[in-house]
């Protein structure tokens, strides 16, 4: 097998994740899913004619179990991401902020640093972080949130420098807002708080983004699109939106 043709994909449960692998098996991919909900990500692999690995990026264990299980890699997509709350400052859970941080940012740095050496090795090989626009911006409640978003987008312009020169792309895709169940995770299953953001417009869909995606691991090797902003027609900023009378 072309090793570059060969991707992993974290989070790959739901959502973007799950959109992408799917899109990246139609492109001839032999599409490698990592997530905590194997049930769910060993069903999705047998329609996408994928493979299925236990991943929590947050437990480096874990991390090096799943990559000690892949031979060979051209594409990484650090997709695995979580939201929780949209408590003010003085307000804010440390536990969420932790679980932030260590899926958000530790997560993709462990995730990354296993798998260089296998992407370098490829010859043709493609880092492909998913942010934010909260990696720009910021917004009441999302003290949290935002903050590690603003890391995850320092730390991949860190590493378009420092992998220059070396056969690896490295891109950055920033989605507004997007419907799906990472709302639902947000605001802890509360379906009427996870709805709200997205009433009165037409949100991005998962598929969206992986559009984005796979269009840019699809440029040919010379191109790097080192980063993309995506959002609804009816979204100008993470708070500015123009709704439909409700």
């Amino acid at each position: 097998m072309n090793s570059s043709r060969v991707a992993v994909v974290t989070g790959a449960s739901a959502g973007i994740g799950e959109a992408t692998a799917f899109r990246l098996a139609e492109e001839g991919f032999h599409v490698i899913l990592g997530a905590r909900r194997k049930e769910r990500i060993e069903k999705l692999a047998a329609e996408c004619g994928g493979e299925a690995i236990a991943l929590d990026v947050r437990d480096p264990r874990s991390i090096e179990s799943f990559c000690e299980g892949i031979e060979e890699c051209g594409v990484l997509v650090n997709n695995a991401g979580v939201a929780l709350g949209l408590d003010p400052l003085t307000e804010i859970d440390d536990e969420h902020v932790t679980t932030m941080f260590e899926t958000n940012v530790l997560g993709l740095i462990r995730m990354t640093r296993a798998m260089l050496p296998k992407l370098e090795s490829s010859g043709n090989g493609h880092i492909v972080n998913v942010g934010s626009i909260s990696g720009y911006e910021v917004y009441p409640g999302g003290g949290g949130y935002t903050a590690s978003k603003h890391a995850l987008r320092a730390i991949t312009k860190t590493l378009r420098i420092e992998l220059l020169g070396k056969p690896i792309r490295v891109t950055e895709v920033m989605p507004g807002a997007v419907k799906t169940e990472f709302s639902l995770v947000r605001f802890s299953g509360d379906e009427d708080a996870a709805d709200k953001p997205y009433r009165g417009i037409v949100p991005l869909a998962a598929a969206d983004v992986a559009d984005c995606i796979v269009w840019a691991v699809t440029r040919p090797p010379h191109v790097n699109i080192d980063e993309m902003v995506v959002r609804p027609r009816a979204q100008a900023s993470a708070t500015l939106f123009a709704r439909d009378d409700q």
